[in-house]
């Protein structure tokens, strides 16, 4: 898209958001009729993980819930980390959201007196996940934003652009280095901006095994780290325990309202394994089915979804995304169950920001799945994502909206990276490999201790700044996994299985912080005490 160049430099005093999401996406359009450029890698309605979400959206909209019992669920949930101020915060501002939503064309799932429909998933106490067609919350949201974005003048849309490195100047964001989306040849633009929103999603594609789009690689995260960015809770990655077996990459989803429908997980012998582990059963948090998933496989026993009594010929018409994906694959959900296996889905750590989406940066915002806000603590509640998501975009836009923006400064000279090169698909699997046997659903301090020391070497050593990004998160995400001695949410250490109450605290850290930490273990291959990363 070099026909673009010029278009991309012409506005500088425009708010830049990164990131086609639901995140972005909302965010624009909160800001109209104020200018906003938005710059989506792919073309918008793709590459956004937010458009494969299949749950629906939490709030406490139904007769008899609040949002009071939905911010105790959040809590309870969350390792012992959650911030509670913010959990209650956004359990309040779902409904207005929701409403919003369903202004801008949403079409909710309702019931046969007209009120907004309601599902159970995992771990909540009540019904309260808002669905639309079942399965497809994510994509039909997505679609009816893509095209109230389209539709709003003051929203220039710029497709086919990746952000690849922050401008920042005394402590403050002064704009972007951007690069043609798979094209590592083309010339880097410089776009000035002192208002730039990242919302480009999360790192799930680090993973070999994940539920995520490509696009989610942890760009938008390292950008921000390495300009200086504080980070939050890196070491929190969730993995969805449904997963679809099926030898596609990303592995299609199986939702968790499918278990909230009545389907059990068992394994090659026919057992609920699920039964022993928790009271909650398929409904335990997710970091517990998915160990639960985790150690079935290990054991060689297999672990599947069955929905056949639960659903049966109803599995189609209740769930036509997933049905779909087990059709394509040939599987019939009706009459048969369904392979999984755990898989990367959501980062509960990000660019650490303030009630207002505000990070450490002066003018650099971040909302959705790039930012940690403390609402998902160490183990994210089900549906929870897309109403973080909505709530902070509107709150990134208000605070916007009452800021005093400076004029843009003056671009540098040079190049932050001068010259791309082509990923090297070989590094980029190893990557990929290394993550999800050294820093997946169980990790040890030696297998992460080699996890870290790896990333380090990659970082310095990449050609790509793809795989350079890439290797940037990995290496905050395994160095705080190393530094956490205890097992707390969706972080399992299996040399410390037990959750340690001194250390019920979030992990605040820096790129600098990450690269000492890589530095120690290679002076001394051999483990030894944990860096203090958790502040």
């Amino acid at each position: 898209m070099q026909d673009n160049f010029e278009d991309l430099t012409r506005a500088a005093d425009d708010v830049v958001i990164v990131g086609g999401g639901l995140a972005g996406l909302f965010c624009a359009l909160k800001l109209a009729p104020r200018p906003v450029t938005l710059i989506s890698a792919a073309p918008l309605g793709h590459g956004a993980s937010s458009a494969w979400a299949q749950g629906g959206i939490a709030a406490a909209v139904a007769e008899g819930d609040t949002p009071e019992a939905h911010a105790a669920d959040t809590i309870a949930v969350g390792g012992g980390i959650v911030d509670e101020a913010v959990a209650l915060g956004i359990a309040r501002e779902a409904a207005p959201r929701i409403h919003d939503l369903l202004a801008y064309g949403v079409p909710f799932d309702r019931d046969l007196k007209g009120r907004l429909a309601v599902g159970r998933e995992a771990a909540h106490s009540a019904r309260r996940i808002v669905h639309v067609r079942g399965d497809g919350a994510g994509a039909a949201i997505i679609a009816a934003l893509s095209d109230a974005v389209r539709r709003t003048p003051s929203i220039r849309l710029i497709e086919g652009f990746v952000a690849e490195a922050l401008l920042t100047a005394e402590g403050a964001v002064t704009g972007l280095q951007l690069r043609e989306a798979g094209n590592p040849a083309a010339r880097p633009v410089l776009l000035a901006s002192r208002a730039v929103v990242l919302a480009t999603g999360g790192i799930g594609h680090l993973y070999a095994a994940t539920t995520n789009p490509i696009e989610a690689n942890g760009c938008g995260l390292a950008i921000a780290a390495r300009a200086g960015a504080l980070i939050a809770d890196p070491e929190f990655v969730q993995f969805h325990p449904t997963a679809v077996m099926v030898g596609r990459d990303p592995a299609p989803l199986a939702t968790e309202a499918l278990r909230g429908e009545g389907a059990t997980l068992i394994n090659g012998d026919g057992d609920r394994f699920m039964m022993a582990l928790h009271p909650l059963a398929e409904l335990a948090p997710r970091d517990i089915v998915a160990r639960g998933v985790f150690a079935e496989l290990a054991a060689g026993r297999g672990a599947f979804l069955d929905a056949r009594e639960a659903l049966g010929v109803r599995f189609a018409e209740k769930f036509p995304t997933v049905h779909a994906s087990c059709i394509a694959a040939g599987i019939d959900p009706a009459t048969q169950v369904i392979p999984i296996a755990p898989a990367a889905h959501y980062h509960m750590g990000g660019i650490a920001v303030d009630h207002r989406g505000r990070s450490s940066i002066d003018g650099l915002w971040a909302g959705g799945e790039v930012s940690s806000t403390g609402a998902h603590g160490a183990n994210r509640l089900a549906s929870n994502s897309l109403l973080e998501a909505v709530v902070y975009a509107a709150r990134i836009a208000d605070d916007i909206a009452g800021s005093a923006i400076p004029s843009p400064a003056g671009l540098p000279d040079a190049l932050v990276t001068p010259r791309g090169a082509a990923p090297d698909a070989t590094a980029v699997m190893r990557l990929r490999t290394m993550m999800s046997a050294h820093v997946g659903v169980i990790r040890n301090c030696d297998s992460l201790a080699e996890a870290v020391r790896s990333f380090a070497e990659m970082e310095r050593e990449a050609t790509s700044i793809t795989v350079r990004n890439m290797a940037t998160t990995a290496l905050l995400v395994a160095a705080a996994a190393w530094s956490r001695q205890e097992s707390r949410g969706a972080h399992f250490r299996s040399d410390h299985p037990a959750e340690v109450p001194a250390l019920a605290q979030r992990t605040m850290t820096t790129l600098a912080a990450a690269r000492e930490v890589a530095e120690s273990l290679r002076a001394r291959p051999l483990p030894r005490a944990a860096q203090p990363l958790i502040a």
